[in-house]
């Protein structure tokens, strides 16, 4: 027992004194002159547009984000020689017409970069999506957790991919229904300057990926989409999600496992470690240049679900801000002090001052509550305007 004892003793001297010892390591920042070519998207065999994002990696340090691709010059190529080009729409962006191809062809990118560089993929075959066969989600103590259910009756896909957009509505701290229309004068806001409710939207950030493989039956069952925290301003009132779903073949798959591995599951010691990524791009004027991205061909299925706050139990949501309250009192209508007290303490323009509620009785008010522009101005973080597809 006393041996016992004093090993426990050391273990716990060599503990604490291993514990003591750890020193904090920065180490700098790797700066090069590298920008490899970026490709990302699906060539759509379908009845829609095929959309491929073209960019350049950069450098952490760079402060850079995206480093679009443009005047580059791209096409899709079938296995029957046939061509069909796209065009840019942007912001390294290149797309078709919905072209409605041949699923029993294989198909692959061709890309001209104006560096004089020339790109091909490797020939992929077209794989048919089976339909999303529902959207659902799970009420949890923290949030939602939305998933989807899909199944192949043929038994042919086993490997999936879903990316989405987000659109919810959400309101301003405050409602504001006054407006400073000029520089001696605060009325009554118009319809048509209503600032307090307002449509956010967002893209997938994150690899979604999901495997049959496993099992006896093509079958994919409360697949994890996304979470929502409970205090989200997306469920407050009506939230939209437009899911895409892509099959895809074993090796698509496992490029797009590696990827999430390197880019979305690292930084303690227990993560995997960065994997070699390779894809099926190739750069056939200078064999030795790396491509980073892996092409796919098929159709693509996609569906739209909506939630209303309704559905859900009774969670306020936390405003991004901190919203703070103030007042103003007209002192006289001739050199109107109330309104350059707004305009010296309300970064906002003079038509547009956050002014949401009066006080004071008659039609003639003694004074205004007003707050900061972000607090009762929706639009700074989204539309006003009710998207097309909106029900």
């Amino acid at each position: 027992m006393k041996k016992n004892g004093k090993y426990i003793i050391w273990c716990g001297i060599i503990a604490i004194w291993a514990l003591g010892c750890k020193k904090p390591y920065t180490p700098n920042v790797i700066s090069s002159n590298n920008n490899y070519l970026v490709v990302e998207g699906v060539i759509n065999t379908g009845s829609d547009s095929t959309v491929i994002r073209l960019s350049r990696t950069v450098n952490l340090s760079s402060g850079v984000t995206i480093n679009p691709e443009l005047n580059a010059t791209v096409a899709i190529q079938s296995d029957q020689n046939q061509t069909y080009n796209l065009h840019s729409i942007g912001n390294g962006q290149y797309a078709s017409a919905p072209l409605t191809l041949d699923n029993t062809h294989k198909y692959r990118l061709s890309i001209g970069t104006s560096d004089g560089k020339a790109f091909l993929s490797d020939y992929v075959p077209a794989i048919a999506t089976p339909p999303i066969d529902s959207i659902g989600f799970t009420i949890l103590n923290n949030g939602i957790q939305i998933y989807i259910n899909t199944h192949d009756p043929k038994n042919n896909t086993h490997y999936y991919r879903w990316d989405y957009n987000e659109t919810w509505i959400f309101h301003a701290k405050y409602d504001s229904e006054w407006i400073s229309n000029d520089s001696t004068d605060v009325v009554p806001r118009t319809p048509d300057k209503k600032i307090y409710q307002c449509w956010g939207s967002s893209i997938s950030t994150v690899i979604t990926l999901g495997s049959s493989a496993k099992l006896s039956k093509d079958v994919i069952y409360q697949n994890p989409i996304i979470f929502i925290p409970a205090t989200s301003e997306k469920i407050e009132s009506r939230y939209s999600i437009l899911l895409k779903q892509y099959a895809m073949t074993s090796d698509g798959y496992n490029y797009y496992t590696i990827l999430k591995k390197n880019t979305e599951q690292l930084g303690s010691i227990f993560d995997a470690q960065p994997s070699q990524l390779t894809g099926n791009i190739h750069c056939t004027t200078d064999a030795t240049l790396p491509v980073i991205g892996y092409i796919s061909a098929g159709t693509v299925q996609q569906k739209r679900v909506y939630i209303n706050n309704s559905q859900l139990p009774t969670w306020p949501p936390t405003y991004p801000y901190s919203c703070g309250l103030d007042t103003a009192l007209y002192l006289s209508k001739g050199s109107d002090p109330v309104n350059q007290v707004l305009q010296n303490l309300v970064p906002y323009p003079t038509t547009n001052i956050a002014v949401y509620a009066v006080f004071g009785l008659g039609p003639n008010p003694i004074g205004y509550t007003y707050s900061d522009a972000a607090c009762a101005d929706c639009s700074i973080r989204g539309s006003l305007t009710k998207p097309s597809f909106w029900q």
